[in-house]
């Protein structure tokens, strides 16, 4: 496994993703919605290849960090640096584009498309046409929507979801609905994955299942991902470096270990002991 390591920026890298650009930073980033103060001074690095965890009691901030990192919230204070440039001025789908994805807390699917249309909607900012081949379906529209396809069933597979191309996407069990809900955010190629509370509603078996999805997913296509979660054995089996974020501020980072044995972290979750 690889292990933490300083960089001159006084942060911490993986050692395998040392001499990469990280593919996030931020720096002293915050949020206030009229005097209240929803996130501040949040400081975040991640690797190249990094499965990160970011947790903290309910209300802590944590989806108003993945929805400021999205441009669903523009910060109020500091940068957010995506591959080293500066995300400054970008709207939610030129931030996808750059290379962030990421799935919800609550299914997003179009559920009465097919399980395929919906990774084609994925994979449509990728696609080589123009308004005139997709209104008179000039061939260059039907070479664009053969190679889609193509790509789509080649993404199910992966997750050995092929057979389930052609049925509607809200009939699937809630775990596959999990599962095409991620297949459907690689698709727009991210250096990125976002992951909101991914095992939410899941059995331990589907959770299981999820551990294994995700290092596929870091393994297979070399990306990153952050994801929050309330599942502690999924977060301490699978994150490589965890942020635990309480009232807004990161209260501690570390590996699982550093994390499961810090007194700040376990105070925040259970509250703080009353003396003799």
């Amino acid at each position: 496994m690889s292990k933490y390591v300083p960089i001159p920026s006084n942060r911490m890298l993986l050692e395998r993703d040392v001499g990469k650009e990280p593919v996030l930073e931020t720096h002293h980033l915050g949020i206030d919605f009229g005097g209240l103060t929803a996130v501040d001074d949040f400081e975040l690095t991640i690797g190249k290849t990094e499965i990160a965890g970011l947790i903290g009691p309910n209300g802590a901030g944590k989806t108003t960090v993945f929805n400021l990192l999205t441009k669903v919230y523009h910060p109020t204070r500091g940068t957010i640096l995506l591959n080293g440039k500066e995300t400054t001025g970008m709207d939610t789908a030129a931030i996808n584009r750059a290379g962030i994805a990421r799935t919800f807390q609550n299914i997003r699917l179009f559920g009465a498309q097919t399980v395929e249309d919906n990774v084609k909607i994925g994979l449509h900012m990728h696609m080589k046409t123009n308004i005139w081949s997709d209104i008179f379906r000039l061939p260059s529209y039907w070479r664009e929507e053969k190679k889609a396809q193509e790509t789509a069933l080649e993404l199910l597979s992966i997750f050995d979801m092929q057979d389930l191309a052609k049925h509607q996407a809200g009939s699937l069990p809630y775990g596959a609905q999990r599962r095409l809900e991620i297949v459907r955010a690689l698709a727009t190629k991210p250096c990125l994955l976002l992951l909101d509370e991914p095992a939410a509603g899941m059995n331990p078996s589907e959770t299981a299942e999820l551990m294994d999805i995700i290092r596929k997913i870091r393994d297979d296509f070399h990306i990153a991902v952050l994801l929050i979660e309330h599942d502690m054995n999924l977060v301490m089996g699978i994150c490589e470096g965890i942020v635990v974020l309480n009232y807004g501020k990161i209260i501690a980072k570390g590996t699982p270990e550093e994390i499961q044995s810090n007194p700040v972290v376990i105070e925040a979750y259970l509250g703080k002991k009353e003396e003799a």
